[in-house]
Order: structure tokens, then sequence, then C-alpha cells
């Protein structure tokens, strides 16, 4: 029961899945497996009668989408400590989109255990959604069953190599080298300027990005070759607004134009000319 819609595209891996923990308590293992066509009680009310809670796994699915979003987020920035918002976001709707989770539902063998109304039986157990909302639903069980602790082991454990394909996956929508692993920052040094190296390009310990993409490796070509470089900015106000400040930059080698980019900051005009230098030199990433 996902409010946000997620992309279709499945994570899918070939990697054996961790074992799936068992419950302690029968009787939220009962209410996991049951789907809400099971008693076929309405679901138009507020809420249900202390002396009558809902016995199927709506709640606890409702639950289990907090919980998981919670450890993915959390492991993701353990993973990847020097990601920005934007992508990561993007990995996490990857990671637990309803086709993935659908996907490791069905290896788990959970939908053999659903309870169905028998009319519904056959269509609902196929339902990439029904499927997606189970795992969400287990999950949701082990956290009231046996607590945050148990139900992160696990999940790290399944969604660590998940988050590794995200990872490639969005570097590649970001036009960066899919292979390249995340960099772990380093250790304080008295030289405060140093650069530390993140997925995206290199960050200073006053956390400004410096290079981003094209333009971390179009200077180690620069540099590899001993040329010489120059960057030139212009700036525009398309609107007369501050607010709306384009900036142009071209990049000059040994005194010969090799790129131009544009961008609403120097440093995305700078990796958009250093990605057209990259061509103009002959690489092609």
């Amino acid at each position: 029961m996902n409010s946000v819609s997620r992309p279709s595209v499945v994570l899918e891996l070939k990697e054996e899945l961790p074992p799936l923990p068992q419950f302690k308590s029968e009787e939220i293992r009962r209410q996991v497996f049951t789907h809400r066509s099971f008693h076929g009680r309405p679901n138009h009310i507020f809420e249900d009668h202390p002396d009558d809670p809902a016995p199927d796994n709506e709640k606890l699915e409702h639950l289990g989408d907090t919980v998981l979003a919670l450890v993915v987020t959390a492991l993701m920035d353990g993973m990847f400590p020097n990601l920005r918002v934007g992508p990561s976001t993007k990995m996490r709707a990857l990671i637990v989109n309803n086709a993935t989770l659908a996907n490791i539902a069905v290896k788990y063998n959970l939908p053999n255990d659903l309870r169905l109304h028998p009319a519904q039986a056959v269509a609902l157990k196929a339902s990439p959604n029904v499927q997606a909302d189970l795992f969400e639903s287990y999950i949701g069980g082990l956290y009231r069953d046996q607590g945050l602790e148990v139900v992160q082991q696990w999940l790290r454990e399944l969604f660590r190599p998940y988050a590794m394909s995200a990872y490639r996956i969005v570097r590649t929508q970001q036009g960066l080298p899919a292979e390249s692993l995340p960099y772990s920052p380093r250790e304080p040094s008295n030289d405060q300027t140093y650069p530390t190296r993140s997925p995206f390009g290199y960050v200073n310990r006053d956390m400004t990005l410096t290079t981003i993409g094209h333009l971390a490796l179009f200077n180690q070509h620069i540099q590899k070759s001993n040329l010489t470089v120059e960057w030139i900015y212009t700036s525009t106000n398309p609107d007369g607004m501050k607010a709306t400040t384009i900036w142009i930059v071209k990049v000059m080698v040994n005194g010969k134009c090799l790129g131009q980019g544009s961008g609403g900051k120097k440093v995305l005009a700078r990796n958009e000319a250093a990605k057209l230098g990259l061509k103009s030199l002959g690489i092609h990433v």
C-alpha cells in the first residue's frame, strides 16, 4: 500500500537471499499472511472496535513500509556517506519499488502461504502489488514480533547488493562511470584543504563541491598530459534577476577552446565544458 508512485524497474540479483527470519508469535504470522479479501470486511470505516480489530495484514503492511524506508535510508547513508539527497532519493526509489519487492517476496515463496478469498486467490497471488504488500507486511509483522534490531540485521544483509546495483544505475543516469566504487571519508589531516573523493567528484573539508563527474576525469587527463588549462567565466541574467543567473564557462587548453558549458552554478557549467573537452581530446565516457 505505497502512497508514492515508484519505478517499475526490477533490481533482480543472482545472489542468494539471506535466511528469512521466522516469527515467534503464530498470531502475528497468521495476520501477516491474511489478505483483506479473506474476511471481506468493509474498508470505509474510520477505526475498528477495540474488541474486534481487523484481522488482515493492511496495518502491518503500512508499518512495514515505514520500517523498510528507515532501514534502507540508513543503509545507504552508511554505504555512501558522501551521496547527495537527489541521487539518494532515486536510489531508494529503485530499491524499494513494488516490482523489486514483489520479486523478493516470490523468491522467499511468501505468496504460497497467503490467505485470500478463494474466488480471487489465483489472480491476487500473481499480482506484483499484492506480493510487494505482503513483503512489507512481513517486515511490519517481524518488527512487531521481535523489534527493530532483528529486522534491521536481516534487511541490511538483504538489501546491500540491491543498494550497489541501484548506485550503479543512478550513476549511469547522471552520465558517470557505472563501476566506480563509493568512497568513505578520509581521516582528518593537518591540511584542511586536501580534497576527499566522493562518488560524484571531489569535496573539500568545508564540503564545497569542487569537481563533479566529467570534470574530475578531465582534470586527471590534463594533469597526466602536462597541459595548461584555463577556465573563462561569463554570466547572464535572462530575466534580469539575480536568482536566474546562468554561468557560461569556456575551457581553454594550451590556448585552444576545447569546450563550453552553461548552468545555474559555476561547477555545473564547468562539468559540461569538461564533458565536451574530453570529447575534443578523443576520450568518450
